[in-house]
Parts: C-alpha cells; sequence; structure tokens
C-alpha cells in the first residue's frame, strides 16, 4: 500500500497591517494659522492684564491682536494658503478677539461699578458681536451678491466695533476723565456701538485698497507706514483716538459711495433685463 503523503501545517496567511497615513500639510498653509493662534493668545493675555489692572498695556494686547488678525488673512491669499480650518479658526479668533476681550477690558476698567448693568450691557455687546460675525461668514456665500460689493461691510466689521468700544479708555489714558466715574456715560455709548454693529449701514473694507500698489507710490508708501509705525509708538492712546474718530466720520461718505453704486447697479439691471421682456 502506497503511503499518503503527510500534509504539512501551512502557515495561514497573514493580512498585511495597513499602514495609517497621514497627509502632508504645506506649511504654507500652517502660517497663516499659526499667527491666528498668535492673535488669539494676545487677546486672552489682555484679559489677565486687565484682572491686573495694568488696563494700558491690556489694550496694546488687543491691538497687537487686530494688527495679527489683519495679516492672518492677506498671509493666507500671498502665500496661496486658504483653507476651510482657517476660516473657522479666524471667526472663532475674532469673537474672542473682538466680542470678548475688549467688553471684559471696559467692565473691568469702568462698568463694573454699576453691578449688573454694566454687566448686562457687555453681554449684549459680546451677543451682537457673534451676530455681526454670522451675517459676515453668510454675506460669504450669497451669489446674488455684485463685485464691487466686496469693497463694502454690512455694518462695522469686528476689529472697528472693538476699538470703538475702547475710544473711552483711549481718553482716559490721555487724562481726560477717569473710568469708574465715566460709567454712567460709558453704559449709554456701549449701545451706540451695538447699534452700528448689527446695522445694515455700509462702511468702507480694506478689499477697496487692493493687493497692489503704484510703483510710484512704493517708497512714499514705504516711508508713510515706517513713520506711521514711530508716531503710533511714541503716541498710542492719541493717534488710536484719532483714528476712532475718523473711522466715525468716514461711515457718513461709506453710506453717500454705496447708495450711489447700489443706484447705478439697479439702473444696469433694468436695462439688461428691458431688451429680454421685450
Amino acid at each position: 500500500m502506497s503511503k499518503r503523503p503527510v500534509k504539512t501545517a501551512t502557515k495561514r496567511n497573514k493580512r498585511p497591517q495597513r499602514r495609517i497615513k497621514f497627509n502632508r500639510v504645506p506649511i504654507r498653509v500652517l502660517i497663516p494659522n499659526i499667527i491666528t493662534l498668535l492673535s488669539l493668545v494676545s487677546g486672552l493675555t489682555a484679559v489677565r492684564l486687565g484682572f491686573d489692572g495694568r488696563f494700558e498695556l491690556a489694550v496694546a494686547a488687543v491691538i497687537l491682536a487686530t494688527v495679527m488678525d489683519a495679516l492672518d488673512g492677506q498671509v493666507a491669499r500671498l502665500l496661496k494658503g486658504t483653507s476651510k480650518f482657517g476660516a473657522e479658526l479666524d471667526s472663532l479668533a475674532d469673537f474672542v478677539n473682538f466680542g470678548v476681550v475688549p467688553g471684559i477690558l471696559v467692565y473691568l476698567w469702568s462698568l463694573h461699578v454699576l453691578n449688573n448693568l454694566g454687566w448686562i450691557t457687555i453681554l449684549a455687546f459680546a451677543l451682537c458681536m457673534s451676530m455681526r460675525l454670522a451675517r459676515f461668514n453668510v454675506t460669504l456665500e450669497d451669489p446674488d451678491r455684485p463685485a464691487w460689493a466686496v469693497g463694502y461691510f454690512s455694518g462695522i466689521p469686528a476689529p472697528a466695533g472693538a476699538g470703538l468700544l475702547l475710544l473711552p479708555m483711549y481718553l482716559s489714558f490721555l487724562g481726560l476723565f477717569d473710568g469708574p466715574e465715566a460709567a454712567k456715560i460709558i453704559v449709554f455709548y456701549v449701545p451706540v456701538v451695538i447699534v452700528m454693529l448689527v446695522s445694515p449701514i455700509p462702511t468702507f473694507s480694506s478689499k477697496l485698497i487692493g493687493n497692489y500698489v503704484p510703483r510710484g507710490m512704493v517708497l512714499p508708501g514705504m516711508v508713510m507706514v515706517v513713520l506711521f509705525a514711530a508716531v503710533l509708538a511714541s503716541y498710542p492712546w492719541f493717534v488710536m483716538t484719532i483714528l476712532a474718530l475718523a473711522y466715525i466720520a468716514s461711515i457718513p461718505f461709506s453710506i453717500k459711495r454705496y447708495n450711489e453704486l447700489m443706484k447705478q447697479h439697479r439702473q444696469t439691471r433694468v436695462a439688461e433685463d428691458s431688451p429680454k421682456k421685450t
């Protein structure tokens, strides 16, 4: 009898383990997000400085956060590093830096003497700032928005709202009045800023300037920026007061210009639709 071949034990086929692959993220995408996080750190540090009573340094930290907020978007566009994550992070940082931090500083500096009334006023500012930012995000996705409307905001933007809220503090640092003594006036000033935030009044946007500078203005522009930085460092509260008042003075001009462009846009639409009807 022939012997059957003995079957040797075969090794089980082991499935190769799948390695978790992490997609690489370009550094150019990370840089704008790092700037946004630094602005958030600066804004939150302002709260601690406010609790310590160092209000001038606290307001300076908010100004620094504003500068970095303006830079992160520009850097993202220049480096082609825009992303959905960066947009959401920027919106969150804007709410903290411009909706929460300035209100807390004004409350600690002045409105705390009014107890509940002062706190409710600051809560209203923070809530309206959140709605202002939400409206801005929705406006960006509006397909029917005309191209020229990109140069205008609906209501004052978040950084401008924070700057105007801190205007009484600038004046106080100049020695014009004391915060707690002016609380009964400031509590009526804050709602004015709130109304400008949530109102539909058109205001100028920095996008009107564009991303390019005429060749003949390169050197003068660089000198002006450096001189402005030097003046700001030497007389910060005087410069910030002038900027805040100049921004308020520009609002009527932005309304007038916006209405002119809107009138032209409507006339163009009517002229384009009239041949279709005939």
